[in-house]
């Protein structure tokens, strides 16, 4: 009886802590923020960028379009940056570009730039994930502060035209950001040039 009984606590014990358990559930493994894929573009993407590209820049040499913004000229390389903050870079300049290339109204890059487009915006919606999970309240150095001020005034500042002659002409930059922002801390400054 006394035995019995014995079992009967025990597996009462065994039952309230599986059900404890179940109420309190450990803390999920961390996941990554996603942008693995990002650190090899497929060939498919780049060759479907640089058309596009391409495309546009004969258009913009049969226009008259001049313009002088030097948004993407920067003293600094992006692998200086922490890695928040390559995130927070390659957010805005992706943020910029599909905007710009949500507006494109030229009737022969119509063919072109609607696969770029939902490639850059799915990039950017991945590094937003990013700094939600990761860097919430991250605050960007002072070089980054200074370049995202930059962007902010030259955005409400020059015409569309300029915007959008900037956004595409370095596109291959914004994907040398995008490429070190997923890279994280194994991104480094590119080599000294050999004289």
């Amino acid at each position: 009886m006394r035995r019995a009984g014995c079992r009967a606590l025990l597996l009462l014990l065994l039952a309230l802590a599986g059900s404890l358990a179940g109420a309190f559930p450990r803390d999920a493994p961390r996941r990554g923020c996603g942008l693995s894929k990002y650190r090899f573009l497929l060939p498919s993407e780049l060759k479907a960028v640089r058309k596009m590209k391409e495309q546009f820049e004969v258009t913009m040499l049969l226009s008259d379009r001049k313009c002088n913004a030097r948004l993407f000229h920067r003293k600094w390389s992006t692998a200086e940056l922490s890695v928040p903050d390559r995130v927070v870079l390659a957010e805005a300049e992706l943020d910029l570009v599909t905007a710009v290339l949500g507006r494109l109204e030229e009737p022969g890059l119509a063919e072109t730039h609607p696969r770029p487009l939902a490639f850059l915006a799915q990039a950017r919606e991945d590094l937003r994930g990013c700094l939600a999970g990761e860097a919430p309240a991250h605050q960007p150095s002072g070089k980054l502060r200074h370049w995202l001020h930059k962007l902010e005034t030259a955005k409400k500042e020059e015409s569309a035209g300029c915007l959008e002659a900037s956004a595409i002409l370095h596109l291959f930059q914004v994907l040398s950001d995008l490429k070190c922002a997923a890279l994280r801390e194994q991104c480094s400054s590119p080599p000294p040039a050999v004289i």
